[in-house]
């Protein structure tokens, strides 16, 4: 047996002959034998999921970052230079690196394991026709022409062209987007060009059936399904590059050429200074360009990165949001554009009533109503919700909405039945669009009808107002009318409520909806969030534009982006596009309407990722939230795709870069707040390092140019990598500055030195490295050693302390004062340097904002860094051993007065140049 996969298309608009023939069955079902071919011919009804990175591929995957790159080329030169003897930078800058690959596969990995544990979509078992049986089959075993089981609390397992069905709903969320079940009919004529939301003669894998029963035949299994569709656009979508990649890169590039350049003009230095070049001068010039170049890379960021964003995703954890990808935290920050979709993130995902009309009186559901009510009765009476041992309700969400209402007003359904039970009923049906259900009472039967208002009116003749039953008069049926009216323009779902008492049930039971009495309307809808509405204004205060991405349809979308503030109530502009609408327009024709529409409605898969591209061709960085498999393709085509954990599929999960576990919109918002700030803080970290190393570059440039030695390349290593990573890392999780949400987004051309960070690093380092020439000259115009107050044995004793063995053997005395000199000014040098960037830590709390304002104290990893920091900068001058191995010497009071006085002068000089700052663009504004 073999079916041509091109016949299966639109069988939802074929007959059942048709359908039969091209399937190759019948409404007997398969035999067991002709089941178990198939299942060998076409596979299992599943979807192939797409094949994970091993743990080792996602470690190669670290080392394809630029800036690693050059870290790993700079270890190999530094020990080429050094002719193999020394390797500890080497050694270092390696250990950084893999320190590096192993947080970013740690986070990967542990992301997954949360995903999976957000997974729980099973393989529900399905009820066939087999052998002329009915059996119940494992789905994954469905095959083609397999005649299918459905009723209320099944999960439909594959495609289904529907056969028969009774009051059949299905609800399609996942698949559609559309909030409420959608009424099926086997009979139903379907033309080709419908959209799946409209084939009501079909049933779709994942989708849940609320109501009623169906028999179908399978007309697609596994990846042929409408699911499995959408599973291949997923494999077909392109990954968009993270912002953050983006401006690391550029970085990197910067960083590249910078080092390069520093690295030749400092070779280029050096030789010029020899009297004569020689091959042991070039030797020695290439090995100080090459020392320089290692100071001037900031060795622990791509470390204080990856440590900053993980630090980041355990804050957005705790705040619900699970992020898959490291880079996804700071895209956040950088969003212009949400796309969000209506059903479950923006609103409830849960039908709750809203709107009375009883008594002839229009009320809000929150008016208090006496558990007598006939309203409030006959919408629980007339329901087939079931209330579960544990307390939850089970059934169609419109009727499990009717009977929680009733139990916000106190109404015990449960004891009203047993005093009242259902003696008679007649279902739902979809062609009388009414249901009845008759209970008894004491001397008379109490007929409780529910059904839509323009089929039940028709059926009225009497009105009950305050407990009086009257004549149903014309301008009553007008004014229910008009009620019913206004409650549709505001999207509500509106169910009308009657009833009669009879003394005896007749045999007939349809008579039982004749000559009913008018009790009232009921208004539902799917409501916003409550906290939905604030994150809107959040959002837009932001400079963020929220869009509204659903396949409901477009009154309901209206309605609720109105009362959301997507759209302005007053604006009578058309702000909502429908996907019919949207089918009419060319890519280019689209582009140039984008920016007018704030809502879309009964969208398809494809028509959301035109969306997002369309804004992301207008240089927007687009998120985008779903939880439905005809979600996916756009969630990996946005720049950040927001899954939904609660009630996401597997598929769409898969295709995110961050999942909401209480999928809310408003946490979004939140995690926008932390994005922002991680963009914020990764920038200080940058500043804070690249002001240092331009600090030391400077420095041991101007060194090299007077022939000085004020840094030992030891020190450059010590301070790099222990006194200057700590604080960076502090930096990398300061508080967010206040208002960080009133600004707009930095938008895609905006980098990490935007914002003022490039002219403060360049400033900065200029006034670092000049603080420690300046202490280096004073260092040696006034010498705390002198030939006067200095023997040859103190001077011999102090050089040894200091390991500068070649000196202390001199014999010549003013040669032995000379180098002891030499030797303090580079002590002082040293703690200069390091002092200052610990002090300059403070100034990097914000690039134009007092640190009195920002707060010194506020980050209390800050406050263990510095001290840290600086107990790990005095080990290597005070405590004895230490001197002979960063070869320097102890201090005098007058001299550590001289390096402090440098050291927090940076403090009282930034800060000066921050007032200045602040009062130029006061009157600039």
């Amino acid at each position: 047996m073999y079916i041509k996969e091109n016949t299966l298309e639109n069988l939802f608009s074929k007959s059942k002959t048709v359908v039969f023939e091209t399937v190759k069955s019948s409404v007997k079902g398969l035999t067991s034998e002709e089941a178990d071919k198939r299942l060998v011919e076409n596979g299992r009804n599943e979807l192939i999921a797409t094949k994970k990175k091993s743990w080792f591929i996602m470690f190669l995957d670290q080392f394809k970052d630029l800036m690693i790159i050059i870290l790993l080329i700079a270890a190999v030169l530094s020990v080429v230079t050094s002719g193999g003897e020394d390797i500890s930078d080497a050694i270092i800058i390696l250990a950084v690196v893999l320190i590096n690959a192993a947080f970013g596969v740690y986070q990967e990995g542990r992301a997954e394991a949360a995903i999976e544990a957000l997974k729980n979509m099973s393989s529900p078992a399905a009820r066939v026709r087999r052998d002329g049986h009915i059996a119940e089959i494992d789905s994954k075993n469905l095959v083609l022409g397999d005649i299918v089981l459905l009723e209320a609390g099944d999960v439909v397992p594959a495609d289904i062209r529907l056969l028969e069905s009774a009051s059949l709903k299905i609800e399609e969320s996942a698949l559609t987007g559309e909030s409420v079940p959608v009424e099926k009919d086997a009979k139903s004529e379907i033309s080709e060009d419908a959209g799946i939301g409209d084939r009501l003669n079909s049933a779709y894998q994942n989708s849940n059936v609320t109501y009623g029963r169906a028999t179908g035949v399978v007309i697609a299994t596994g990846m042929s399904t409408e699911v499995g569709k959408i599973a291949k656009m997923i494999e077909s979508a392109d990954e968009t590059e993270t912002p953050l990649k983006r401006n690391l890169n550029r970085l990197s590039g910067f960083l590249t050429w910078m080092i390069l350049g520093i690295a030749i003009v400092t070779f280029v230095v050096h030789v010029l200074r020899l009297d004569q070049i020689t091959p042991n001068g070039l030797v020695e010039g290439l090995m100080t360009s090459v020392a320089l170049a290692v100071a001037a890379i900031p060795e622990g960021l791509p470390a204080i990165v990856t440590i900053v964003l993980s630090l980041s995703t355990q804050v957005l954890a705790k705040q619900n949001s699970i992020i898959r990808k490291l880079p996804a935290v700071e895209t956040l920050g950088s969003t212009d554009i949400i796309c969000s979709d209506k059903t479950g993130t923006l609103t409830m995902n849960k039908m709750t009533v809203e709107k009375l009309y009883r008594n002839m009186i229009l009320e809000e559901a929150s008016a208090p109503v006496e558990s007598s009510d006939l309203t409030l009765q006959i919408m629980n009476f007339a329901n087939d919700t079931k209330l579960t041992e544990a307390g939850e309700l089970l059934g169609d969400p419109t009727e499990t909405a009717l009977v929680k209402y009733g139990q916000d007003k106190n109404y015990d359904l449960t004891d009203e039945l047993i005093i009242h039970p259902r003696i008679a009923e007649l279902p739902f049906d979809s062609d009388r669009k009414l249901m009845s259900t008759v209970h008894e009472f004491d001397g008379y039967f109490f007929v409780a009808v529910k059904g839509a208002p323009d089929q039940l009116l028709k059926r009225l003749n009497k009105k009950s107002v305050n407990g009086e039953v009257s004549k149903l008069t014309e301008a009553d049926s007008e004014a229910i009318l008009a009620i019913n009216k206004l409650l549709a323009t505001q999207a509500l779902r509106v169910l009308m409520m009657a009833y009669k008492e009879i003394d005896e049930i007749p045999s007939d039971l349809n008579k039982l909806e004749e000559d009913l009495i008018f009790a009232g309307l009921v208004g539902m809808i799917d409501p916003e969030r409550p906290e939905a509405a604030d994150a809107v204004a959040t959002a837009k205060s932001a400079g963020i534009r929220p869009i509204m991405i659903t396949g409901d349809h477009q009154d309901t979308a209206e309605a609720i982006a109105k009362r959301l503030g997507l759209i302005d109530e007053e604006d009578n502009e058309d702000h909502v596009l429908t996907g019919a609408e949207l089918n009419e327009l060319t890519d280019e024709e689209f582009q140039k309407k984008v920016k007018q529409y704030s809502v879309y409605a009964r969208v398809s898969p494809e028509h959301k990722v035109r969306i997002v591209k369309a804004w992301q061709n207008e240089g927007k960085v687009v998120a985008m939230t779903g939880d439905g498999v005809n979600d996916a393709p756009a969630l990996k085509t946005a720049d950040i795709g927001i899954g939904m954990g609660i009630t996401g599929t597997e598929v769409s999960k898969g295709a995110s870069d961050m999942i909401l576990a209480d999928d809310n919109f408003a946490t979004i918002i939140t995690a926008v707040h932390e994005g922002r700030k991680v963009f914020a803080n990764i920038q200080r970290s940058i500043q804070y390092l690249l002001s240092a190393n331009t600090a030391e570059v400077l420095t041991v440039f101007l060194a090299t140019l007077f022939g000085w030695a004020t840094l030992l390349p030891v020190h450059l290593l010590w301070i790099n990598l222990v006194t200057d990573t700590l604080p960076a890392i502090a930096l990398g999780v300061e508080p967010a500055e206040p208002g960080i949400m009133n600004e707009k987004p930095r938008g895609k051309k905006a980098s990490f030195f935007s914002g003022g960070v490039l002219s403060s690093i360049i400033y900065q380092g200029i006034l670092q490295a000049g603080l420690v020439i300046a202490v280096y000259g004073l260092a040696l115009a006034f010498p705390a050693h002198t030939v006067a107050n200095t023997s040859i044995s103190q001077a011999q004793e102090l050089l040894r302390h200091i390991g500068d063995g070649t000196h202390a053997i001199l014999i010549d005395h003013i040669a032995l004062i000379s180098a002891l000199e030499h030797a303090d000014a580079l002590t002082m040098s040293f703690a200069t340097l390091g002092l200052i960037q610990l002090f300059h830590a403070f100034n990097v709390k914000s690039v134009y904002q007092s640190i009195f304002t920002v707060g010194l104290w506020k980050n209390r990893t800050f406050n263990w860094a510095l001290p840290v920091s600086f107990v790990l900068l005095g080990i290597t001058i005070l405590v004895p051993g230490f001197n002979q191995l960063f070869h320097v010497s102890q201090l005098d009071p007058y001299q550590w007065l001289m390096v402090m006085i440098a050291s927090i002068s940076v403090i009282i000089i930034v800060e000066g140049v921050k007032l200045i700052q602040r009062n130029l663009s006061n009157k600039t504004l």
